[in-house]
């Protein structure tokens, strides 16, 4: 049986990154993408550069509040698994995945919303073993989502 992927994006303030999360999600085939906040959406130029084309084929949709989509979704028995490194998380190769559930990806700098982290049925990380404390969104999305396959 197929998973039902869910992805949400808490306020990506980047097109191209929104547009390689669009091209990843056709490629691994997850069921809606949720666009939130300052995401870009499309119709976007900068969008399709990076895209090629998934705009057309992966269902989306805008969400002024990501807060509120996230309530929604968690209303709709859909587990909330967000994807960010705290004191807490867990490491995303250690994690159970349910048949259904939503990974939510948040700002490049910023993050996921406190808020968002605090409404999640689990927050997962993806282990650092250099200087650096994170990798690219978009990077980071296509790590984790097929791991989950």
């Amino acid at each position: 049986m197929a998973k039902e992927i869910y992805v949400l994006l808490d306020n990506v303030r980047s097109a191209f990154n929104t547009g390689s999360i669009f091209r990843t999600s056709d490629a691994s085939g997850i069921t809606k993408l949720y666009l939130c906040g300052i995401t870009p959406y499309p119709p976007h130029t900068k969008l399709e550069k990076t895209a090629l084309g998934a705009l057309e084929t992966v269902q989306w949709e805008y969400a002024p509040n990501s807060v509120e989509k996230v309530k929604e979704l968690k209303k709709q028995g859909i587990p909330i698994l967000s994807v960010e490194i705290t004191d807490t998380s867990t490491d995303y190769r250690e994690y159970t995945y349910p048949d259904k559930f939503c990974l939510v990806l948040g700002h490049e700098l910023l993050g996921i919303q406190e808020e968002i982290q605090a409404l999640s049925d689990a927050v997962l990380h993806i282990p650092m073993y250099g200087m650096k404390n994170s990798l690219n969104v978009a990077v980071s999305y296509g790590i984790v989502v097929y791991h989950t396959l």
